[in-house]
């Protein structure tokens, strides 16, 4: 009995030790049958990758299918759309397409050929893996390069074929706006390492939030603090407050918040354009969005005085924009979390200056839903309707003025998931024939 347990024992040890070794070989080598093992391996994490509760943050498994569309080219607005995305297998993808969603032309934006030295970062915000980013921001400039932000990692000018024409090693993010002279205007953030006196109520590092105007050759022409701002114009407050749902900001006992901590979160600016009548607001005024303390404001470059300011009346907004010389839309996500979250539903406001109102022009209803907790942009079009980028839904879609949806994109990227979307952005009629001219040439 004990010769016959010891040889079964030492066959055991021997298989084990043999198909250990065999396996070394097979994977070191890629004896047969690697490839099979391997495409099994892939198979098996996709479906891991399927079935796991958890996604990554910009991939997002929809509870129930959006509702469908019928679009109607007749009530759109016309020209081709920019769409900045997430798209499959972690992948940045910029797309112009269709009215009918067909691909006209497509950018594979990569952080890690773009930007392989990347010294203007801070250790701890260079990206480690794929995709490093999303894009937050982008423009298409008149000779049908992209300008985009790799957000909060710098700012990037390409040709069509995608390759670049200069980066500008500044944190910049969220949004990027092409003015009637050409310029960019973007949102930006300096890091501060040290302790500042401007910053009495901060322990560094931190974050100080920038408003920036940039020529189109990437030359930083001007350059603001919005914290200066709202000190020079008696709102030294909004500077001491808490934010929303931001576990980061920890104050301690003798009032200094830790640093890191997102207080104002600048996620738009936007100058008033030449193309619309003045009134309230004029030549040189700018329109400014601070998610975090519910605040947006119009203020001139030239004085830097605050002419009107909102508090309080939107929930961590986005992309505020001018509509005439006296009013401006928001993007109010809305993102009350007392509220039941499968109710809760982001709007479109309208405010005026000069008559001191708030409106709302749209929002979601549980029937037709519209909510994102972050992000979010829209556009309004010549022919009066609106485009909306409903970001963390994957979705774009466009309204007429009575609220119909004439035209719907869903950024799909598996079956019941959805990948984010940056933006949909309608271009002016110009574009269509630049874009099919140069794939004609292709």
């Amino acid at each position: 009995m004990t010769s016959q347990r010891f040889s079964l024992i030492f066959f055991l040890i021997s298989s084990v030790f043999i198909s250990f070794n065999v396996g070394y070989l097979v994977r070191e080598f890629q004896f047969f049958p690697h490839q099979f093992y391997n495409e099994a391996a892939k198979g098996w994490e996709k479906i891991r990758e399927r079935n796991s509760e958890k996604l990554p943050w910009y991939y997002i498994r929809l509870n129930k299918l959006p509702f469908e569309v019928d679009s109607n080219s007749a009530k759109t607005s016309e020209g081709l759309t920019l769409v900045t995305k997430m798209a499959a297998d972690r992948q940045i993808v910029v797309e112009i397409i269709d009215i009918e969603g067909n691909i006209v032309h497509k950018w594979d934006i990569d952080w890690f050929e773009i930007w392989p030295d990347a010294q203007h970062l801070p250790e701890n915000d260079i990206p480690k893996e794929k995709p490093g980013t999303n894009i937050h921001g982008a423009v298409v400039m008149e000779n049908g390069d992209l300008v985009f932000n790799f957000e909060y990692l710098g700012l990037v000018r390409i040709d069509r074929k995608g390759e670049v024409v200069w980066r500008l090693p500044y944190q910049t993010h969220h949004s990027i706006h092409k003015h009637d002279d050409g310029n960019l205007w973007v949102s930006g953030s300096r890091y501060h390492t040290r302790r500042n006196s401007r910053f009495p109520h901060l322990i560094p590092p931190f974050y100080e939030e920038t408003i920036l105007e940039v020529s189109p050759e990437g030359e930083i022409l001007r350059e603001w603090s919005v914290a200066d701002i709202l000190q020079k114009n008696g709102y030294t407050g909004l500077l001491y407050q808490g934010t929303l749902n931001n576990e980061s900001t920890q104050i301690k006992g003798d009032g200094l918040i830790l640093g890191n901590s997102d207080i104002l979160h600048l996620n738009d600016v936007e100058p008033f354009s030449s193309k619309l009548e003045e009134g309230f607001f004029k030549q040189g005024d700018v329109l400014v969005s601070l998610r975090n303390i519910n605040t947006v404001f119009v203020f001139n470059i030239e004085s830097e005085k605050i002419k009107f300011i909102s508090i309080g009346q939107v929930v961590r907004q986005h992309d505020p924009d001018f509509i005439d010389g006296n009013s401006f839309s928001v993007f109010d996500n809305n993102n009350i979390s007392a509220v039941e979250a499968n109710l809760r539903q982001s709007r479109i406001l309208i405010m005026s200056a000069k008559e001191n109102t708030t409106d709302v022009f749209f929002e979601g209803t549980v029937e037709k839903p519209f909510f994102t907790n972050v992000m979010g942009k829209h556009q309004w079009q010549p022919n009066g309707n609106l485009l909306i980028t409903e970001s963390k839904a994957g979705r774009g879609f466009e309204i007429d003025r009575q609220g119909e949806v004439v035209w719907q994109y869903i950024n799909y990227v598996d079956e019941g998931v959805v990948g984010i979307v940056g933006e949909v952005q309608r271009l002016p009629s110009e574009y269509t024939y630049l874009f099919n001219n140069f794939n004609s040439e292709k």
